[in-house]
């Protein structure tokens, strides 16, 4: 099947309430154009360098998602036109975006990583760390940045008894977290679930999903 049949084909399987990021890393970008043909406006990368050639060459209509782990001296190349940053995991990384955001006078949405699964290369924060910063003065003063969201990565495992019960659980931390009344902390997304889980991950309370290989194929 084409990019666009397979695009079709997930879209029609999902819930209006679920926003689908077309993870495009490695891929060139006459595919992405066959997926942004067919109204696909969502692409989601994880290397900065490689998504800022894409954002120059492509549509300005088109939402650009930083999926991967951030290093704090390359925000800079992104501040100025990235959508949404999904692994955010420190005040230290919060800071830096802020601070970039502010250049651009932009207020850049990021969503909290939260450590899910039983597998030590995992980037997140835990329930502790997360209420920890959220507590943190210095985290409420960031005026460039707003957390809409928490996002999670299952472990990689067959189980889908375990990735269950981890999807669970990030939804559960969301549901505690929601009610909160920080300026800068608007929760209203739960970005979990891949290509291989992301029909369990709806099940379970997602509102995102990040899908790549059944959109694009194998990875280049």
């Amino acid at each position: 099947m084409s990019i666009a049949q397979n695009l079709n084909k997930i879209k029609a399987s999902l819930p209006e309430s679920v926003t689908l990021v077309a993870v495009s890393k490695t891929k060139p970008i006459p595919d992405l154009m066959e997926a942004y043909e067919v109204g696909q406006r969502i692409f989601g990368e994880n290397k900065i360098q490689e998504m800022t050639e894409k954002w120059e060459a492509m549509p300005k209509d088109i939402e650009w998602h930083m999926i991967g782990h951030v290093q704090s001296n390359k925000v800079k190349f992104m501040a100025e036109y990235v959508s949404l940053i999904h692994g955010v995991d420190s005040l230290k990384l919060l800071q830096e975006i802020n601070k970039q955001a502010e250049k651009h006078n932009r207020i850049i949405d990021c969503l909290l990583q939260i450590y899910i699964a039983e597998e030590e290369t995992k980037f997140g924060l835990d329930e502790k760390e997360l209420n920890e910063l959220l507590a943190l003065n210095e985290f409420k003063s960031l005026q460039n940045i707003r957390i809409v969201g928490l996002m999670g990565m299952a472990t990689f495992t067959e189980n889908q008894n375990q990735i269950k019960k981890e999807f669970t659980h990030l939804k559960s931390i969301f549901d505690n977290l929601k009610p909160l009344s920080i300026i800068n902390c608007q929760l209203s997304i739960i970005s979990m679930g891949m290509s291989g889980d992301y029909k369990l991950a709806i099940e379970c309370g997602s509102t995102m999903v990040r899908i790549g290989s059944s959109i694009f194929g194998g990875r280049n």
